[in-house]
Protein backbone atom coordinates (compact mmCIF):
# COMPACT_ATOMS: atom_id res chain seq x y z
CA UNK A 1 0.00 0.00 0.00
CA UNK A 2 1.32 3.44 -0.91
CA UNK A 3 1.55 5.97 1.93
CA UNK A 4 1.33 9.68 1.14
CA UNK A 5 3.18 11.91 3.60
CA UNK A 6 4.26 15.56 3.80
CA UNK A 7 6.78 16.89 6.36
CA UNK A 8 4.84 20.17 6.29
CA UNK A 9 2.58 18.69 8.96
CA UNK A 10 5.28 19.72 11.46
CA UNK A 11 4.35 23.35 10.88
CA UNK A 12 1.23 22.83 12.99
CA UNK A 13 2.75 22.64 16.44
CA UNK A 14 0.57 24.28 19.04
CA UNK A 15 1.78 24.94 22.55
CA UNK A 16 -1.36 24.56 24.63
CA UNK A 17 -5.03 23.58 24.51
CA UNK A 18 -7.78 24.11 27.07
CA UNK A 19 -9.13 20.81 28.38
CA UNK A 20 -10.55 19.86 31.78
CA UNK A 21 -10.28 23.49 32.96
CA UNK A 22 -6.51 23.48 32.39
CA UNK A 23 -4.14 24.71 29.72
CA UNK A 24 -2.15 21.59 28.84
CA UNK A 25 0.37 20.73 26.09
CA UNK A 26 -1.45 19.84 22.89
CA UNK A 27 -2.34 16.18 22.47
CA UNK A 28 -2.39 16.67 18.70
CA UNK A 29 1.32 17.12 18.00
CA UNK A 30 3.88 16.47 15.23
CA UNK A 31 5.20 13.38 17.00
CA UNK A 32 1.98 11.56 16.05
CA UNK A 33 2.68 11.52 12.32
CA UNK A 34 6.37 10.81 12.77
CA UNK A 35 5.62 7.71 14.84
CA UNK A 36 3.17 6.40 12.25
CA UNK A 37 5.64 7.06 9.43
CA UNK A 38 8.39 5.21 11.27
CA UNK A 39 6.13 2.19 11.74
CA UNK A 40 5.04 2.24 8.08
CA UNK A 41 8.69 2.00 7.08
CA UNK A 42 9.64 -0.53 9.75
CA UNK A 43 6.78 -2.82 8.70
CA UNK A 44 7.63 -2.52 4.99
CA UNK A 45 4.06 -1.50 4.21
CA UNK A 46 5.00 -0.02 0.84
CA UNK A 47 6.32 3.10 -0.85
CA UNK A 48 6.11 6.49 0.86
CA UNK A 49 5.49 9.34 -1.59
CA UNK A 50 5.04 13.12 -1.25
CA UNK A 51 1.70 14.71 -2.11
CA UNK A 52 1.03 16.62 -5.29
CA UNK A 53 -0.16 20.22 -5.01
CA UNK A 54 -3.83 20.63 -5.93
CA UNK A 55 -4.36 24.28 -5.04
CA UNK A 56 -7.51 25.86 -3.69
CA UNK A 57 -10.09 24.54 -6.17
CA UNK A 58 -10.76 21.12 -4.54
CA UNK A 59 -10.94 22.79 -1.12
CA UNK A 60 -13.72 25.03 -2.41
CA UNK A 61 -15.72 21.94 -3.37
CA UNK A 62 -16.10 21.30 0.38
CA UNK A 63 -15.32 24.53 2.24
CA UNK A 64 -16.71 28.05 2.16
CA UNK A 65 -14.49 30.60 0.42
CA UNK A 66 -14.65 33.14 3.26
CA UNK A 67 -13.69 30.39 5.73
CA UNK A 68 -10.61 29.52 3.66
CA UNK A 69 -9.69 33.21 3.52
CA UNK A 70 -9.96 33.36 7.30
CA UNK A 71 -7.71 30.33 7.85
CA UNK A 72 -5.12 31.62 5.42
CA UNK A 73 -4.86 35.04 7.09
CA UNK A 74 -5.75 34.28 10.73
CA UNK A 75 -2.18 34.09 12.02
CA UNK A 76 -1.15 37.37 10.43
CA UNK A 77 -4.19 39.13 11.87
CA UNK A 78 -3.73 37.52 15.28
CA UNK A 79 -0.07 38.56 15.53
CA UNK A 80 -1.02 42.11 14.62
CA UNK A 81 -3.49 42.15 17.50
CA UNK A 82 -1.76 40.04 20.15
CA UNK A 83 1.77 39.09 19.15
CA UNK A 84 3.31 35.71 18.36
CA UNK A 85 1.46 33.35 20.66
CA UNK A 86 -1.04 30.61 19.79
CA UNK A 87 -4.43 31.90 18.67
CA UNK A 88 -7.37 30.53 20.68
CA UNK A 89 -10.90 31.95 20.84
CA UNK A 90 -12.32 33.41 24.05
CA UNK A 91 -16.02 33.58 23.18
CA UNK A 92 -18.30 31.89 20.67
CA UNK A 93 -21.28 32.60 18.37
CA UNK A 94 -23.67 30.60 20.56
CA UNK A 95 -27.41 30.12 20.12
CA UNK A 96 -28.64 33.48 21.43
CA UNK A 97 -26.05 35.52 19.50
CA UNK A 98 -26.25 36.72 15.92
CA UNK A 99 -24.43 34.57 13.40
CA UNK A 100 -22.47 37.44 11.89
CA UNK A 101 -18.75 37.46 11.08
CA UNK A 102 -17.01 40.19 13.11
CA UNK A 103 -14.10 42.27 11.83
CA UNK A 104 -11.90 41.69 14.90
CA UNK A 105 -9.71 38.60 14.83
CA UNK A 106 -10.91 37.55 18.31
CA UNK A 107 -14.48 37.63 17.07
CA UNK A 108 -13.60 35.73 13.92
CA UNK A 109 -11.95 32.98 15.96
CA UNK A 110 -15.13 32.61 18.00
CA UNK A 111 -17.28 32.60 14.87
CA UNK A 112 -15.30 29.98 12.97
CA UNK A 113 -14.03 27.77 15.84
CA UNK A 114 -15.99 25.25 17.94
CA UNK A 115 -13.60 24.78 20.89
CA UNK A 116 -10.53 26.05 22.75
CA UNK A 117 -8.37 23.03 21.94
CA UNK A 118 -7.33 23.92 18.40
CA UNK A 119 -4.67 26.64 18.33
CA UNK A 120 -3.83 28.45 15.14
CA UNK A 121 -0.08 28.92 14.77
CA UNK A 122 2.27 30.45 12.23
CA UNK A 123 2.32 27.24 10.19
CA UNK A 124 -1.30 26.16 10.50
CA UNK A 125 -2.43 27.06 6.99
CA UNK A 126 0.53 25.40 5.28
CA UNK A 127 0.19 22.28 7.40
CA UNK A 128 -3.57 22.02 6.84
CA UNK A 129 -3.18 22.61 3.10
CA UNK A 130 -0.52 19.90 2.92
CA UNK A 131 -2.81 17.49 4.79
CA UNK A 132 -5.56 18.15 2.25
CA UNK A 133 -3.08 17.57 -0.59
CA UNK A 134 -2.06 14.32 1.09
CA UNK A 135 -5.67 13.10 1.09
CA UNK A 136 -6.21 14.28 -2.49
CA UNK A 137 -3.09 12.46 -3.66
CA UNK A 138 -4.20 9.23 -1.97
CA UNK A 139 -7.62 9.60 -3.60
CA UNK A 140 -6.02 10.15 -7.01
CA UNK A 141 -3.98 6.96 -6.58
CA UNK A 142 -7.12 4.98 -5.81
CA UNK A 143 -8.95 6.61 -8.71
CA UNK A 144 -6.01 5.51 -10.83
CA UNK A 145 -6.65 1.86 -9.95
CA UNK A 146 -4.63 1.38 -6.78
CA UNK A 147 -6.61 -0.93 -4.51
CA UNK A 148 -5.92 1.31 -1.51
CA UNK A 149 -3.75 4.20 -0.37
CA UNK A 150 -2.99 5.72 3.01
CA UNK A 151 -3.05 9.49 3.53
CA UNK A 152 -0.81 10.04 6.55
CA UNK A 153 -2.50 13.38 7.06
CA UNK A 154 -1.92 15.78 9.90
CA UNK A 155 -3.59 17.89 11.22
CA UNK A 156 -6.67 15.66 11.14
CA UNK A 157 -9.91 16.81 9.55
CA UNK A 158 -13.20 15.12 10.41
CA UNK A 159 -14.40 17.77 12.89
CA UNK A 160 -14.06 20.56 10.30
CA UNK A 161 -17.27 21.48 8.50
CA UNK A 162 -17.71 23.75 5.50
CA UNK A 163 -17.07 26.88 7.59
CA UNK A 164 -16.02 25.67 11.05
CA UNK A 165 -12.80 24.32 12.54
CA UNK A 166 -12.07 22.66 15.88
CA UNK A 167 -11.33 19.32 17.47
CA UNK A 168 -7.74 19.72 16.18
CA UNK A 169 -9.14 19.92 12.60
CA UNK A 170 -8.96 22.77 10.08
CA UNK A 171 -9.75 21.30 6.65
CA UNK A 172 -11.83 18.14 6.29
CA UNK A 173 -9.34 15.85 4.56
CA UNK A 174 -11.71 12.87 4.28
CA UNK A 175 -14.53 14.97 2.85
CA UNK A 176 -12.15 16.62 0.37
CA UNK A 177 -10.96 13.17 -0.73
CA UNK A 178 -14.52 11.87 -1.09
CA UNK A 179 -15.59 14.88 -3.14
CA UNK A 180 -12.57 14.50 -5.41
CA UNK A 181 -13.54 10.88 -6.10
CA UNK A 182 -17.03 12.03 -7.07
CA UNK A 183 -15.61 14.79 -9.26
CA UNK A 184 -13.38 12.16 -10.87
CA UNK A 185 -16.32 10.03 -11.98
CA UNK A 186 -17.55 8.02 -8.97
CA UNK A 187 -21.33 7.98 -8.73
CA UNK A 188 -21.38 7.21 -5.00
CA UNK A 189 -18.80 7.28 -2.24
CA UNK A 190 -19.08 5.95 1.30
CA UNK A 191 -17.20 7.40 4.26
CA UNK A 192 -16.59 5.11 7.24
CA UNK A 193 -15.46 7.03 10.31
CA UNK A 194 -13.90 4.78 12.98
CA UNK A 195 -12.48 7.56 15.14
CA UNK A 196 -13.52 7.55 18.81
CA UNK A 197 -15.07 11.00 18.36
CA UNK A 198 -17.97 11.64 16.01
CA UNK A 199 -17.05 13.20 12.67
CA UNK A 200 -19.45 16.10 13.05
CA UNK A 201 -17.84 18.08 10.26
CA UNK A 202 -18.10 15.27 7.71
CA UNK A 203 -21.71 14.60 8.69
CA UNK A 204 -22.69 18.24 8.27
CA UNK A 205 -20.98 18.57 4.88
CA UNK A 206 -22.86 15.65 3.34
CA UNK A 207 -26.03 15.55 5.45
CA UNK A 208 -28.36 16.54 2.62
CA UNK A 209 -26.51 14.63 -0.11
CA UNK A 210 -27.66 11.37 -1.70
CA UNK A 211 -24.30 10.56 -3.32
CA UNK A 212 -22.30 10.17 -0.07
CA UNK A 213 -23.05 7.69 2.72
CA UNK A 214 -21.57 8.64 6.08
CA UNK A 215 -21.23 5.90 8.72
CA UNK A 216 -19.69 6.71 12.10
CA UNK A 217 -18.91 4.57 15.17
CA UNK A 218 -18.08 6.76 18.14
CA UNK A 219 -18.45 7.68 21.78
CA UNK A 220 -22.02 8.61 22.66
CA UNK A 221 -22.37 12.42 22.49
CA UNK A 222 -24.46 12.45 25.68
CA UNK A 223 -21.08 12.04 27.37
CA UNK A 224 -18.45 12.77 24.74
CA UNK A 225 -17.08 15.50 22.48
CA UNK A 226 -18.41 16.96 20.21
CA UNK A 227 -21.63 16.59 22.28
CA UNK A 228 -23.96 18.33 19.84
CA UNK A 229 -23.93 15.87 16.90
CA UNK A 230 -23.59 12.12 16.56
CA UNK A 231 -26.93 10.80 17.82
CA UNK A 232 -28.55 7.74 16.28
CA UNK A 233 -31.62 9.66 15.11
CA UNK A 234 -29.54 11.84 12.77
CA UNK A 235 -30.22 10.06 9.47
CA UNK A 236 -29.85 12.79 6.84
CA UNK A 237 -32.30 15.26 5.39
CA UNK A 238 -33.90 15.99 2.02
CA UNK A 239 -32.19 14.00 -0.71
CA UNK A 240 -29.77 12.75 1.92
CA UNK A 241 -32.39 11.07 4.09
CA UNK A 242 -31.06 7.62 4.99
CA UNK A 243 -27.46 8.35 4.01
CA UNK A 244 -26.25 9.26 7.51
CA UNK A 245 -25.72 6.43 10.00
CA UNK A 246 -24.46 6.93 13.56
CA UNK A 247 -23.54 4.22 16.05
CA UNK A 248 -23.02 6.02 19.38
CA UNK A 249 -21.51 3.68 22.00
CA UNK A 250 -21.01 4.13 25.76
CA UNK A 251 -17.79 4.67 27.65
CA UNK A 252 -16.08 1.37 28.34
CA UNK A 253 -17.13 -0.26 25.05
CA UNK A 254 -15.10 -3.43 24.43
CA UNK A 255 -13.95 -4.77 21.09
CA UNK A 256 -16.79 -7.30 20.65
CA UNK A 257 -19.45 -4.59 20.87
CA UNK A 258 -17.41 -2.23 18.71
CA UNK A 259 -16.94 -4.88 16.01
CA UNK A 260 -20.69 -5.61 16.06
CA UNK A 261 -21.26 -1.95 15.20
CA UNK A 262 -18.64 -2.18 12.46
CA UNK A 263 -20.44 -5.20 10.99
CA UNK A 264 -23.73 -3.31 10.96
CA UNK A 265 -22.05 -0.30 9.40
CA UNK A 266 -20.42 -2.51 6.76
CA UNK A 267 -23.86 -3.83 5.82
CA UNK A 268 -25.05 -0.27 5.27
CA UNK A 269 -22.00 0.46 3.12
CA UNK A 270 -22.58 -2.67 1.01
CA UNK A 271 -26.26 -1.85 0.53
CA UNK A 272 -25.31 1.66 -0.64
CA UNK A 273 -23.13 0.08 -3.37
CA UNK A 274 -20.51 2.85 -3.54
CA UNK A 275 -17.78 3.05 -6.14
CA UNK A 276 -15.17 3.82 -3.47
CA UNK A 277 -14.68 4.02 0.28
CA UNK A 278 -12.95 6.67 2.39
CA UNK A 279 -12.00 5.58 5.91
CA UNK A 280 -11.52 8.26 8.56
CA UNK A 281 -8.89 6.26 10.41
CA UNK A 282 -8.95 7.35 14.03
CA UNK A 283 -7.00 5.20 16.47
CA UNK A 284 -8.25 6.83 19.67
CA UNK A 285 -10.49 3.81 20.28
CA UNK A 286 -7.34 2.28 21.81
CA UNK A 287 -7.69 1.29 25.47
CA UNK A 288 -4.82 3.51 26.65
CA UNK A 289 -5.77 6.65 24.74
CA UNK A 290 -5.52 9.57 27.19
CA UNK A 291 -8.68 11.41 26.07
CA UNK A 292 -10.95 8.51 25.05
CA UNK A 293 -12.90 5.70 26.72
CA UNK A 294 -13.06 2.61 24.46
CA UNK A 295 -11.08 -0.56 25.12
CA UNK A 296 -9.62 -1.85 21.84
CA UNK A 297 -6.18 -3.49 22.00
CA UNK A 298 -3.43 -3.26 19.38
CA UNK A 299 -4.12 -6.71 17.92
CA UNK A 300 -7.80 -5.81 17.46
CA UNK A 301 -6.86 -3.36 14.74
CA UNK A 302 -5.76 -6.22 12.49
CA UNK A 303 -9.36 -7.46 12.55
CA UNK A 304 -10.64 -3.96 11.86
CA UNK A 305 -8.53 -3.89 8.70
CA UNK A 306 -9.67 -7.35 7.64
CA UNK A 307 -13.33 -6.41 7.99
CA UNK A 308 -12.89 -3.24 5.98
CA UNK A 309 -11.15 -5.25 3.26
CA UNK A 310 -14.13 -7.61 3.00
CA UNK A 311 -16.16 -4.75 1.56
CA UNK A 312 -14.09 -5.20 -1.60
CA UNK A 313 -13.95 -1.49 -2.39
CA UNK A 314 -11.20 0.82 -3.61
CA UNK A 315 -10.26 2.44 -0.31
CA UNK A 316 -8.63 5.67 0.81
CA UNK A 317 -7.45 5.63 4.43
CA UNK A 318 -7.10 9.10 5.98
CA UNK A 319 -5.44 9.44 9.39
CA UNK A 320 -7.57 11.17 12.02
CA UNK A 321 -7.14 10.97 15.83
CA UNK A 322 -5.18 8.77 18.19
CA UNK A 323 -3.23 10.23 21.09
CA UNK A 324 -1.55 7.27 22.80
CA UNK A 325 1.54 8.08 20.83
CA UNK A 326 3.67 5.12 21.89
CA UNK A 327 1.18 2.68 20.31
CA UNK A 328 -0.15 4.88 17.51
CA UNK A 329 2.16 3.61 14.78
CA UNK A 330 1.51 -0.05 15.60
CA UNK A 331 -2.25 0.49 15.75
CA UNK A 332 -2.43 2.42 12.47
CA UNK A 333 -0.26 -0.04 10.55
CA UNK A 334 -2.16 -3.00 12.03
CA UNK A 335 -5.34 -1.72 10.37
CA UNK A 336 -3.54 -1.31 7.06
CA UNK A 337 -1.75 -4.65 7.32
CA UNK A 338 -5.01 -6.39 8.21
CA UNK A 339 -6.59 -4.83 5.14
CA UNK A 340 -3.71 -5.89 2.90
CA UNK A 341 -3.72 -9.45 4.24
Amino acid sequence: MITVYSPDHRLQSGRFELIGAELVPCYEKPERAEIVLARVREAGLGDVVPPASFGRKPLLRVHDSAFLDFLETAWENWVRAHGEKDALPMNWAVRTFRQKVPRAIDGKLGYYCLDAATPITEGTWRAASAAADTALTAASLVAGRERAAFALARPPGHHASSDLYGGYCFLNNAAIAAQSLLDGGAARVAILDVDYHHGNGTQSIFYARADVLFVSIHGDPVDEFPYFLGYADETGEGEGEGTNVNYPLPWGTEVSTWLDALSEGAKRVSAFAPDALVVSLGLDTYKEDPISHFLLASDDYLEVGRRIARLGLPTVFVLEGGYATSALGVNAVNVLAGFEA
